[in-house]
């Protein structure tokens, strides 16, 4: 892949699962220069214009790449993500589209050179699913239309003191300083057996959830624990944790009306404005101990 501007001048040769980038800097002596320096964050030279002049700062900014994703060779969509926890993100991409429903189907996930997430599984069925476009921006949020009509199964048995909640969000807010270098990346976590078990960010906050619930089907967390995010709990948010089995759903923000009413249908626990002194449990609160 090769991007190109008047400033400066990208290679990027990406290898199954790893992105290499290297740069050749054009003879331009534009101070606006752009530096790859790891593989989720790139680093630019803004100008800072106040009414004491013109300063420059170094900036780091979050890398958004597009991603599509395959199952059984089959294109199913295309998202734009941070390219990390990008076979997490494959599985849980197709779990909110319908195809994928249990850890024993998914049988091999490849992270390839075109930037193509190929998933192997055994499923029931590869017809195209009917969708439904939620409120994420650009119409990143979808899910299936079956998601979210069908019956609930019974959600995991797990509760949370009240004390722990403060480790938790503390934890899933300082787990990494990517947020405080870019102010660009949703973060999203999941606590069980009094501790963080998993953590993701993503330029996108569908996408942070969907690498949680890809991890849990790959075996890599369990179901049975509190999920928390930094993004606001709409309904498909809300929907693929309680089809996975989480009974906790927090957020930093609020829900939206279809989020409540789905966590209440599936007897979820859903909790809004969540600090580490306090939380708002919209439905029910019996699962936080106190």
């Amino acid at each position: 892949m090769l991007l190109k501007s008047s400033k400066t001048l990208y290679t990027m040769y990406l290898t199954c699962g790893k992105n290499h980038m290297s740069l050749k800097s054009s003879p331009s002596n534009d101070n606006h220069r752009t530096l790859m320096n790891d593989k989720v964050t790139l680093t630019h030279l803004s100008t800072v214009i106040t009414p004491a002049g013109y300063s420059q700062q170094e900036e780091k900014v979050a890398i958004e790449t597009p991603y599509t994703v395959a199952l059984n060779d089959e294109p199913i969509g295309s998202s734009m993500v941070l390219p990390v926890g990008l076979e997490e993100f494959g599985v849980g991409f197709l779990f909110g589209q319908g195809y994928i429903k249990s850890l024993q189907e998914v049988k091999e996930v490849l992270v390839c050179p075109e930037g193509r997430i190929a998933v192997y599984a055994d499923v029931e069925s590869m017809a195209p699913k009917e969708v439904i476009i939620t409120s994420g921006c650009g119409g990143t949020g979808k899910i299936s239309k079956e998601m979210l009509t069908g019956a609930f199964e019974p959600l995991q048995d797990y509760t949370i003191h009240f004390e722990e909640i403060k480790d938790f969000i503390l934890q899933v807010l300082h787990a990494s300083s990517l947020n405080q270098e870019t102010h660009c990346v949703h973060g999203c976590g999941l606590w069980a057996k009094g501790k963080l078990m998993a953590f993701y960010e993503d330029v996108g906050r569908h996408n942070a959830v969907d690498k949680i619930m890809g991890a849990i089907l790959l075996g890599r967390a369990p179901a049975r624990a509190a999920i928390y995010t930094t993004g606001r709990l709409t309904s498909d948010m809300v929907l693929k944790c309680a089809r996975i089995g989480i009974p906790i759903i927090m957020s930093r923000t609020a829900p939206s009306s279809l989020g409540l009413a789905i966590a209440d249908r599936a007897g979820a626990t859903l909790i809004g404005y969540a600090r580490p002194e306090r939380i708002n449990a919209f439905t029910h609160p019996e699962r936080i101990i106190m």
